[in-house]
């Protein structure tokens, strides 16, 4: 064997040694929690678990964080039989792991912890009737980001922060010539302009990624799927032109970069921080997540709501699932730190930036909403854009909802979009061959239920 999987075999032994090793004493229970993230969200998460076991005298939980080759590991513990009590489960792994009857059915347990059952509805994984697997560990939304220093170059005006106030898609179109600028000085509407030279893109919108785009998508009126989630209908003319507007930002107006065209080394983008901060790109439609990062990296930046085609509309998405495994010997125990592994009261990932909460009280009321977003972390403008944005408009990601997602992308929606990227065809050309064969692949949408 070559010494990458030698070492890749080591640490998945290690893992299922961690697993199958119970430290605990006759009187004490010992809880493994599995999950991955940065060593910022290491830190938050550890911080959280040692709380946990302050509050709860005789329990212990050991970290399993895996930050690289996480599926493989998990899937690796699935089938040794050894697994975590509580732990995050990539989301179209959690909806096999429901049905094969790994995990546990949280439904008879959202009396018995309230704050479970006054969760955002899109939080909530269903795999049948009354079946909850798990939910979702944060909420996060799309969101207009600029340079608060780009704009006031240019003479533009900010980004409106309030969804009634959005611009339209020609507003966007319009601000984002006067901030597009080549090496010479020159806008993509002036003689001369080198569309090769650029210094400054006015605005960055991923074609390939759902979440950028399927809040456009709804707002032109159109949708992925029809409400029986079998037909796709990216071929409808709404939906055809959200994506020419993708495709004519790069290529017609040249206000927004191409693939490759960011890359600082082979095919590494830098992150939205480090884009805005250097002027690389002056707007750019990114998650709420990137707000930690922003903050640590000192950019001056501001938030704005998404241009809207009729009604103002963001992509709410699932940022990952947390669930709590059948095979856990103390699954009481392990609900207790489920329920409390994702409580904004103890876990400050949602004070610093990088989560929002899926509780409904901390869009709603005033104190709660005060408790994760009254601080430095937060710019004034969050509250509008994105607190009441997200509770009023957000609309939800299609990877919590659509059955066989994943095969789709992989086997033909993001090869399609990649191609609408390059600029090798049409939209209308793309997505009219395209949606056929996503219709042939689909098998509807997950089951939802009310509380």
């Amino acid at each position: 064997m070559r010494r990458r999987e030698l070492l890749a075999l080591g640490g998945l032994m290690s893992l299922v040694a961690a697993c199958g090793d119970d430290e605990s004493s006759a009187d004490e229970t010992q809880l493994q929690f599995m999950y991955w993230g940065s060593t910022f969200e290491q830190k938050a998460v550890a911080k959280m678990l040692t709380s946990f076991e302050e509050r709860n005298s005789g329990t212990k939980v050991k970290p399993l964080f895996t930050p690289d080759e996480y599926d493989v590991k998990l899937n690796t513990l699935v089938a040794s039989g050894s697994v975590p009590d509580v732990a995050y489960v990539p989301m179209a792994m959690s909806y096999r792991l429901a049905e094969q009857g790994k995990l546990v059915n949280l439904f008879p347990y959202l009396t018995k912890y309230p704050e479970l059952a006054g969760y955002l509805p899109d939080a909530y994984l269903w795999y049948g009737k009354d079946q909850l697997h798990g939910v979702a560990t944060a909420n996060e939304i799309e969101l207009l980001w600029y340079s608060k220093s780009a704009i006031a170059a240019a003479g533009v005006p900010a980004p409106p922060a309030q969804a009634a106030s959005a611009w339209t898609w020609d507003q966007l179109v319009e601000n984002a010539y006067k901030l597009t600028v080549d090496q010479n000085g020159k806008h993509p509407d002036e003689p001369g302009f080198d569309a090769k030279r650029v210094k400054q893109f006015g605005i960055s919108i991923s074609v390939t990624y759902a979440a950028a785009w399927y809040g456009f998508l709804r707002s032109n009126g159109a949708d992925f799927a029809d409400p029986a989630g079998t037909r796709c209908l990216l071929d409808t003319p709404e939906a055809i032109e959200v994506f020419q507007n993708l495709q004519d930002l790069i290529y017609k107006h040249r206000v927004a970069p191409g693939p490759g065209q960011l890359a600082a080394t082979g095919d590494d983008v830098p992150g939205t921080n480090v884009l805005l901060k250097t002027k690389r790109v002056a707007m750019i439609v990114d998650g709420h997540w990137s707000l930690l990062d922003m903050n640590q990296s000192k950019v001056d930046y501001g938030i704005g709501v998404l241009p809207k085609y009729d009604q103002p509309f963001t992509t709410s998405q699932v940022a990952g699932a947390s669930a709590v495994f059948a095979g856990s010997k103390h699954v009481e125990e392990a609900i207790e730190l489920f329920a409390f592994h994702i409580d904004p009261r103890y876990v400050d990932l949602y004070q610093l930036g990088l989560w929002m909460p899926q509780e409904r009280k901390y869009y709603e009321d005033q104190a709660a909403i005060d408790s994760w977003t009254k601080n430095d972390s937060h710019p004034p403008e969050f509250r509008t854009a994105v607190v009441d944005y997200a509770r009023d408009h957000g609309v939800p990601d299609l990877r919590g909802r659509l059955k066989n997602l994943s095969v789709i992308n992989s086997d033909v929606l993001t090869p399609a979009l990649q191609e609408i990227e390059t600029g090798k065809r049409p939209a209308a050309a793309v997505l009219k061959e395209v949606a056929p064969k996503i219709t042939a692949k689909m098998q509807g949408w997950q089951h939802t239920q009310e509380l």
